[in-house]
């Protein structure tokens, strides 16, 4: 038998060939340390309506044979041959685990990678997908990996939405029929995320738990299938709607990758796991305190009010001036100007550098917003080049908030954005970009391949710029969060998490965030009240306290905050600056609430400072407090702490096992402790 073991720290991930050639699955969960316990599998039909190759967990399931569950790969020969026969080729295991699969009457092969991360606990997957004949081969399903779990009994958690109500999290049975999550939008969108988390009755600190996220940006498909003979499957990658690849004579096709990992120690775990392979895709220092002039100004930007607005900016402690939507081109409404990426002179008469050096002499970084995916019907870009966007060729093409999207496919759209957008950041000083993108794909022509070859060329694009300007940190922006993943996170540097900047709706958008997205990525601001999507009035402690918890900035008009405000505001932000480290790099836990009032609390830990947020938006049972019940501290450990108008000392032990109470009254209202560490030497 050819066995394939893969270890990390805390699991098994096991398959083999069985005597007949195929590639079968037969473990994934905690580590066995002896490669030798694993048998090979047995070859057996259930009937002769239940085959071998349904009744077994495949490695990589594709169509032919009496295959009738979810598959990986489909594909058409030109002599109209769609029945795929794989045989196990061989393996190589260098940098790490190749095992090739050939179907070599019709000279299709496909590499399984995988590729450990053992202090992760993490497994990473791709596909290299390569024609050996001399002929084209349509692929119709090229999806990333399968995966089997030996339990039925399973909950599947994801998050739903939509826009400015991204990242829900929701629960629910797998039962008796395939539960899928997707997109066809052509980016990874806000309904759902691109990834899978299967538990047997986890909670946030036990239970175990099967998961995987997509590093893919475009469109994509997760589809988890009970099987009726036991265990549940999970296939996962590019979704196959509306697809098909040609892949010419010698020609390779690589899938996105998918990070996947198992734990026995619950939710919490998982979510450090990611955190963790989250931070090492992102810049390793700090990300600053910014300001974003979008809801002060909106289209209205000039050189007058963006340099008022950057002196109060600078003035609460701001780092970093992004000024938004409205400074080039003709634009003054979402109909006009995308495209013509060039300063607008009657905004701006004496150009964009001295409000960049008058922002630099109050002690900021300059940023700037661009949406270079998308052009304008209004345009002289789209006057130039109407051939340049995704369109039907005897059609209208339909827009959606005024514009059209840009075929990233073409390298002479690819080229344009890059030399457009280098001549801005070599002319200008400009350390941050906040790149968006309003609206999906449609109206893609006959070419079915885009749904692949788009997100390929987002992904060169910005990779182009990245190079000739390292220095310059990009947003990933997407109407809101309608890009958040891995794969976007190996390009980008953190992510627009909503356009929804109420700080009550976004206590449950962050935490569906936090179930796989480090806090470090998550950019979080402190807006007007009342909010402008909402109408709601919240405190301002409450707005900031709930944006400290990520990556903090500020969207608010300064210019119409009172000196109480301002002087409030000066407060939080260096508040966030002595705890930024520890939010930003530190393990996040989302603590249980033992209370009948509905307190939310999250904690992140380094190992000298602790940091937690108690949340109450409303008090329904008054005076009834909460117990906070901390995780991951030494237990021998002494920390110092304010809680309750009150210095307190304790030890770690106490405060996992016991805690601190807490009381909070009324609504919006909302605590910060931090606890520091203390030295031997210093403990009382």
């Amino acid at each position: 038998m050819t066995r394939f073991v893969l270890h990390t720290h805390n699991s098994t991930y096991a398959f083999a060939v069985d005597p007949a050639g195929l590639l079968r699955h037969l473990h994934w969960g905690g580590r066995v340390a002896d490669d030798t316990d694993f048998d090979a599998p047995a070859k057996w039909d259930l009937s002769t309506n239940d085959m071998l190759t349904d009744v077994t967990a495949e490695e990589y399931p594709m169509h032919g044979g009496f295959r009738s569950k979810e598959q990986c790969l489909a594909a058409t020969f030109p002599d109209g041959t769609r029945d795929l026969r794989p045989q196990f080729v061989g393996a190589t295991d260098d940098d790490h685990l190749i095992v090739t699969l050939a179907d070599e009457d019709h000279g299709l092969s496909v590499d399984l990678h995988y590729r450990t991360h053992p202090d992760l606990d993490l497994i990473e997957r791709w596909s290299v997908i390569r024609n050996e004949s001399d002929a084209p081969v349509t692929l119709c399903r090229a999806l990333t990996a399968a995966f089997s779990i030996p339990f039925d009994d399973l909950t599947f958690r994801n998050v739903h939405g939509l826009w400015a109500a991204e990242q829900q999290p929701f629960a629910q049975t797998v039962g008796h029929a395939k539960v899928a999550v997707g997109s066809r939008r052509g980016v990874s969108n806000h309904n759902h995320n691109p990834s899978f988390v299967l538990d047997r009755g986890a909670t946030e600190t036990s239970g175990e738990v099967w998961f995987g996220a997509l590093a893919w940006s475009g469109n994509f498909t997760a589809i988890v299938e009970p099987s009726q003979y036991g265990g549940t499957g999970v296939v996962i990658g590019v979704n196959d709607y509306d697809f098909a690849f040609e892949l010419a004579a010698g020609q390779t096709l690589r899938t996105p990758a998918v990070v996947a990992g198992y734990t026995d120690a619950g939710l919490g775990a998982m979510s450090h796991t990611l955190h963790e392979y989250g931070r090492r895709l992102m810049p390793a220092s700090a990300l600053p305190v910014l300001y974003n002039s979008w809801e002060a100004t909106a289209f209205d930007v000039t050189a007058d009010n963006q340099m008022a607005l950057a002196r109060r900016a600078a003035q609460v402690g701001a780092e970093l001036f992004v000024i938004d939507d409205g400074w080039f081109g003709r634009r003054g409404e979402p109909a006009d100007g995308l495209g013509d990426w060039q300063l607008n002179p009657t905004k701006f008469p004496d150009g964009l550098t001295p409000l960049i050096d008058a922002v630099h002499r109050v002690g900021m970084q300059f940023g700037i917003w661009v949406e270079p995916e998308m052009v304008s019907p209004h345009s002289d870009l789209f006057a130039a080049h109407p051939d340049w966007i995704h369109r039907d060729p005897d059609r209208e093409p339909d827009t959606a908030r005024d514009q059209h999207v840009l075929d990233l496919s073409r390298a002479e759209v690819r080229d344009f954005i890059v030399e457009t957008l280098d001549e801005l950041l070599t002319a200008h000083d400009i350390s941050y970009v906040k790149w968006d993108a309003n609206r999906p794909m449609a109206q893609v022509g006959p070419r079915q391949d885009v749904w692949v070859t788009q997100t390929r060329g987002l992904y060169e694009v910005v990779t182009r710029i990245k190079e000739r300007h390292p220095e310059v940190h990009i947003e990933a922006c997407a109407s809101g969060g309608g890009r958040i993943d891995f794969g976007a996170l190996t390009v980008f540097d953190d992510f627009w998490t909503s356009d929804n900047t109420d700080a009550l709706d976004r206590l449950t958008i962050q935490r569906g965030f936090s179930y796989l997205y480090p806090a470090k990525a998550m950019r979080a601001w402190v807006t007007d009240s009342p909010n402008f999507l909402t109408e709601r009035a919240i405190p301002l402690r409450f707005r900031f306290h709930v944006a400290m918890t990520g990556t903090l900035g500020i969207g608010a008009d300064l210019t119409t905050f009172s000196d109480d405000e301002l002087d409030e505001a000066v407060g939080y932000v260096a508040g966030y600056k002595t705890i930024r480290g520890t939010v930003q790099d530190g393990r996040m836990d989302r603590l249980d609430n033992p209370s009948a009032n509905d307190y939310r609390i999250v904690q992140y830990t380094r190992p000298d400072q602790v940091v937690v947020f108690v949340f109450l938006p409303a008090s329904r049972i008054g005076r009834r407090g909460t117990r906070l019940r901390l995780r991951g501290l030494e237990p021998e450990g002494r920390y110092r702490f304010r809680a309750n108008w009150t210095d307190q000392e304790k030890s770690g032990a106490f405060l996992m096992e016991h805690g601190i109470d807490v009381w909070l009254q009324g609504d919006y209202a909302s605590e910060l402790i931090v606890l520091t560490r203390v030295n031997a030497e210093d403990a009382s």
